[in-house]
C-alpha cells in the first residue's frame, strides 16, 4: 500500500484525490491546509482520517510515503522542499515554482534525495499529444521546421466555471501578490510544454509580449490587485532550429479550455488538438502532401501522470515530466517576462 498525503485542499486537490482514491494499492491517508473549513470538508468528502494545518505537523506524524502538492503556485517551493528533505516522493502541481532559482533548487533536492518526482503537466495525459510526440521522434514528419500553438480560455468573459469577480479560487490567479504569474505561468507553462515536448526539442531563444487588461475599478477587488497578465504572445526558436509562435489568453470568447498545436517538418505536418475536452490528431504525410490531404490518426489511451507517479514509486524508476523539466520550463517563462520588459527583445535560454 502506497500512502499519499495531499497538501492543499482547494479545487484542484479534488482531481488529485479522485485519481488516487480510484487506484488499487493506494490510500490517501492525510491532508494539509491552514484553512480549517477547506481541510475538514475535503477530508469528509474523501473519508480521509488525518488532518494537519502545517507541513511540519504532517512531517512529525510521518505515516505517509508520497506527497501530492496542490498549493498555490507561489508556495510550491516552500511546501515541497521539506518533503524532499524527508525523502518523500513528490508530485507537484505546475508550474513547479514561480522563479527559476526556486525551481532549480527543487530539482536538485529531488535528485539528491533519490525520490520519484513529477510535475503535474496534465496535458501529458492527452492521447493525441503523446502520439504526436512519438510520430515526431520516429522521424515521420522529418526535421521539424515550424510550429504554432495556442491555449485559449474565456473565463474572464463568461462564468461557466464561476464568477471570477467574487471567488477567491479565480481572483488569486489575477494577482501577482498572491503568487500568480498570470496566464503565462498558469496556462502558458502547459502550452510551452505541449509544443516543445511534441517537437522533441527544448527552447533556445524566446521573445514575448504580455498584456494585463483593466478588469475592475482601480484594478482591484477586495485584497486582490489585478496586475497579473491576461494574454501572452511568444516567439520561440528551438534547439533543433525550428521556429514558431505560442499564444494564450483568458479572453478567448468561445473557447472554454482549448489547446491547439500544428507541427510542420520536411516530410509533413501534424495537427494536435484538445478542444471541448476531446483529443484529436490529424496528419498530412507522404503522398498526401501533394494534395494537402489531412487524415485522422488513431490515438491509443495513455496512463495519467497520477498513475505513472505511483507506478514509478513501485518500480523505483524515473518518470517524466520530472522536476528538471519543470525547472527548464520555468527558465523560459522567466525570460519571457524579461523580454516583455524590454519591448519583446530576444532572450537566449
Amino acid at each position: 500500500m502506497i500512502r499519499v498525503l495531499i497538501v492543499g485542499t482547494g479545487t484542484m486537490a479534488n482531481d488529485h484525490a479522485d485519481a488516487f482514491v480510484a487506484m488499487d494499492g493506494v490510500s490517501v491517508v492525510g491532508s494539509v491546509d491552514p484553512n480549517p473549513d477547506n481541510l475538514h470538508s475535503f477530508n469528509a468528502k474523501y473519508g480521509i482520517k488525518h488532518a494537519f494545518d502545517s507541513v511540519n505537523q504532517a512531517l512529525a506524524w510521518d505515516a505517509f510515503d508520497a506527497v501530492s502538492v496542490v498549493t498555490p503556485d507561489g508556495i510550491h517551493h516552500r511546501t515541497t522542499m521539506p518533503f524532499l528533505a524527508a525523502g518523500k516522493h513528490v508530485l507537484c502541481e505546475k508550474p513547479l515554482a514561480t522563479n527559476t532559482a526556486d525551481a532549480r533548487e527543487m530539482a536538485a533536492a529531488a535528485k539528491d534525495a533519490g525520490v520519484v518526482n513529477i510535475v503535474n503537466l496534465t496535458y501529458r495525459n492527452v492521447p493525441a499529444l503523446m502520439q504526436a510526440a512519438a510520430i515526431v521522434a520516429e522521424g515521420q514528419i522529418g526535421d521539424v521546421r515550424h510550429f504554432e500553438a495556442s491555449y485559449l480560455q474565456s473565463w474572464l468573459n463568461q462564468a461557466s466555471w464561476g464568477d471570477w469577480r467574487t471567488e477567491d479560487q479565480w481572483l488569486w490567479r489575477l494577482s501577482t501578490a498572491h503568487g500568480s504569474m498570470g496566464v503565462l505561468g498558469d496556462v502558458g507553462v502547459h502550452i510551452l510544454d505541449y509544443a516543445t515536448f511534441a517537437a522533441g526539442a527544448d527552447t533556445a531563444r524566446v521573445s514575448c509580449r504580455l498584456k494585463t487588461f483593466d478588469k475592475a475599478e482601480g484594478g482591484k477587488i477586495g485584497d486582490y490587485i489585478l496586475d497579473a497578465n491576461d494574454s501572452m504572445a511568444m516567439h520561440l526558436e528551438l534547439q533543433n532550429g525550428a521556429v514558431g509562435v505560442i499564444h494564450a489568453s483568458r479572453f478567448a470568447g468561445g473557447h472554454i479550455n482549448d489547446l491547439r498545436l500544428r507541427l510542420f517538418g520536411t516530410k509533413g505536418g501534424l495537427d494536435v488538438r484538445f478542444e471541448q475536452w476531446r483529443s484529436t490528431l490529424r496528419a498530412c504525410l507522404g503522398d498526401h502532401l501533394v494534395s494537402g490531404t489531412w487524415v485522422d490518426i488513431p490515438t491509443p489511451e495513455v496512463e495519467t501522470n497520477y498513475s505513472r507517479f505511483i507506478a514509478a514509486i513501485r518500480d523505483g524508476a524515473p518518470v517524466a515530466p520530472d522536476f528538471q523539466r519543470g525547472a527548464d520550463l520555468q527558465r523560459v517563462l522567466d525570460l519571457a517576462v524579461v523580454s516583455d520588459t524590454q519591448s519583446a527583445r530576444d532572450q537566449v535560454v
